[in-house]
């Protein structure tokens, strides 16, 4: 017995002279781009019927334009995902030549919540403590304040110094300038020692790393402000919307801050300083004059806090009490006296 319909063509047939333009397309523009990500951008950008991706990944095969991957990774035990929203973040900074391979390499900090895979990071020019500050700013304005950071052993989060003697009697652990603002605000600071420890972060730098980077090739992007104004400008929003999921728990654990927490107050550079018998404080080879005012000065030899915000400002503090000071140069001075 022969079916009539042998040799005849399927009703869902695809033009041939359609196929090739979506090859031709994808030789010149998307190359690299997997089959899932080039069937969402010639639809999307270049207005491209719709077709699935094993439609897509087949006439590449075809046309010797991608090849199957074959991935095997030794086993291992997974960790259940957090049940709340908000009860553990995994921070971790990319390092990857996002602009192409003659660039130099940045950083993309990324921060990843564990119970939905929602998604936030900013792009800067290394792994810094100003950089790490910025995106957990970013993430308590539009969330709140988690309750755990889960972070690797770089000296960004974690300090592997000994206790000064002020912090021994104190009975307190040494702090980097992050710590100590999560400290302020709550959150615990989790320390992973492995890259599989914490795997959310690091398969979501994998994400970033395919989608991102071709996102800035097709608009052209080619500084850390462009791409920044990417990210916030909507991309984020996409990829959480793809691809992350509803938490097990309703409950949101993010605590929402107080109206006396001042952020820029917090998310800073903190250190205590001696007061001169001159009324002088001396601040990373910078010297600041106290003014009197209403309130009488700290005594000399006593103790002030000398916060430096992200903005690059200096505020002095004595007993959560602002200062009035000014900025001088010791040099300025002492050629002046010699005129």
């Amino acid at each position: 017995m022969i079916h009539r319909g042998r040799g005849a063509r399927s009703n869902h047939h695809i033009d041939p002279n359609l196929k090739q333009r979506i090859v031709d397309r994808y030789r010149t523009v998307y190359e690299g781009f997997g089959p899932t990500l080039a069937a969402e951008k010639l639809a999307e950008l270049d207005g491209f019927p719709p077709i699935s991706r094993e439609t897509l990944r087949l006439w590449l095969l075809e046309a010797g334009l991608w090849r199957r991957h074959r991935r095997r990774s030794p086993y291992r035990k997974r960790r259940e995902p957090k049940q709340h929203f908000g009860e553990l973040l995994q921070m971790d900074g990319s390092h990857h030549p996002w602009f192409g391979p003659e660039h130099n390499r940045c950083c993309l900090m990324n921060l990843v919540d564990d119970a939905t895979g929602i998604s936030l990071a900013m792009l800067s020019e290394q792994e810094t403590t100003e950089a790490a500050m910025r995106v957990l700013w970013a993430w308590i304005d539009r969330y709140g304040i988690p309750l755990a950071l889960y972070c690797d052993l770089k000296n960004v989060y974690l300090c592997d110094r000994e206790p000064t003697l002020e912090e021994q009697l104190q009975g307190k652990l040494p702090k980097t300038a992050f710590g100590l603002a999560c400290e302020k605000l709550g959150i615990e600071i989790i320390s992973a020692y492995s890259p599989q420890a914490k795997g959310r972060v690091e398969r979501k730098h994998g994400v970033y790393q395919d989608r991102f980077v071709k996102e800035l090739r097709l608009r052209g992007a080619k500084s850390i402000p462009e791409a920044n104004m990417i990210l916030q400008g909507g991309f984020i929003e996409k990829l959480n919307q793809k691809f992350a999921h509803a938490p097990l728990a309703e409950e949101d654990l993010h605590v929402r801050l107080t109206a006396h927490q001042d952020l820029r107050d917090i998310l800073c550079f903190e250190q205590l300083r001696c007061v001169g018998h001159d009324w002088v404080v001396r601040n990373d080879n910078r010297f600041y004059q106290l003014l009197r005012g209403h309130e009488p000065l700290p005594r000399a030899t006593g103790k002030v806090t000398v916060r430096t915000w992200l903005d690059g400002s200096v505020h002095i503090l004595h007993r959560a009490r602002r200062i009035e000071y000014q900025e001088f140069d010791p040099r300025v001075m002492e050629r002046r006296k010699a005129i």
